[in-house]
């Protein structure tokens, strides 16, 4: 009787210790813009380097099929019902996700978005990738260094309603003045959609017969760009550059479709995004003037509205592209 009363506590401490150890694990959804888009992935690949790294986390990497904001509210809605303690959202929409993520506050889930935002009643804080006024001069000017005689310029974005996109086109128009003959003659919208983006390049180099380059600040609209531009046989007439991974436009440097592009390592941004949530369920406050913990990215400081930038974007060419594309 004796042993089997050992063995039933035995049994008991066990269960209880494997409840504690379930109930510690924390849940971080990283919510992104669609599934099935390689900066996306890459920066699932940094969150799951966190969640390693953290010991305690589990990283929930999801999203819907296509970008929209209604497939993200759903998304949402569903973590809710999961009771996850983390969302990380890289938004469609600024607005739109605003009362669901305000319901997922309520439930006393940590909200943060990162990449493209939401607006500051839906979530915590906002990380984003780099300085948006860096970020904005620098696709101009990785189209006008090319073009020292200046000439037309044409800009494809994601949605209309794209956060980034939106800020970014934004701050490139307020240094245009200091690209002397640069003239942009059009933004036209992707969606993040591969054909879509295509098309409506194609569009651009039929309505604009001296157009010179093609800025594409979305990493599928880049890509669609530059293959536009190839089989059109405009390569060297038209320079395709932007935001894009290494990965996607390494054969589009070599074939001169595009001169040089930048971006931010992807990777790292969803490394950060999972850190500071983790930093955010620990007891860490968002607040203007914090630091949050990033891991070995070190420190975010935020703002007065609760936003702060992880590093300056980067240049890629032909001197680095194959060496990066191996990575991302």
């Amino acid at each position: 009787m004796k042993i089997l009363k050992t063995l039933l506590v035995t049994a008991a401490v066990s269960v209880a210790m494997m409840a504690t150890a379930q109930a510690e694990t924390k849940k971080i959804a990283l919510v992104v813009k669609a599934l099935g888009i390689g900066f996306f992935e890459a920066a699932n690949k940094g969150a799951q380097e966190a969640a390693k790294e953290l010991g305690d986390v589990e990283v929930i990497y999801t999203g819907p099929t296509t970008t929209t904001a209604e497939g993200q509210i759903e998304v949402i809605n569903s973590l809710i019902a999961q009771k996850v303690d983390a969302i990380a959202v890289s938004a469609n929409d600024t607005n739109a996700l605003v009362p669901a993520l305000k319901k997922a506050m309520d439930r006393g889930i940590k909200v943060i978005s990162w990449d493209s935002g939401v607006a500051p009643e839906g979530r915590l804080m906002h990380l984003n990738p780099s300085s948006n006024p860096l970020i904005g001069n620098m696709i101009i000017k990785l189209a006008a260094d090319n073009l020292p005689d200046g000439g037309d310029v044409a800009v494809l974005s994601a949605t209309a309603t794209s956060t980034n996109q939106n800020v970014w086109i934004e701050e490139m128009n307020k240094v245009l003045p200091n690209y002397k003959g640069i003239n942009v003659v059009a933004t036209v919208y992707g969606d993040d959609l591969a054909d879509k983006s295509y098309r409506e390049t194609q569009g651009l180099i039929q309505s604009h017969p001296n157009l010179k380059a093609i800025i594409a600040p979305t990493s599928v609209g880049i890509v669609a760009a530059a293959q536009a531009v190839t089989d059109a046989g405009k390569i060297g007439q038209i320079n395709v550059t932007g935001l894009g991974l290494p990965s996607e436009m390494a054969g589009h440097v070599k074939s001169g479709a595009s001169k040089s592009f930048a971006i931010w390592n992807p990777i790292d941004l969803g490394y950060s995004a999972t850190m500071i949530a983790n930093d955010l369920i620990g007891g860490a406050e968002a607040k203007p003037g914090a630091e949050l913990k990033m891991g070995r990215m070190g420190t975010v400081k935020l703002d007065d509205k609760n936003e702060g930038a992880m590093a300056d974007p980067f240049i890629y060419d032909a001197k680095n592209v194959e060496e990066f594309a191996k990575i991302f």
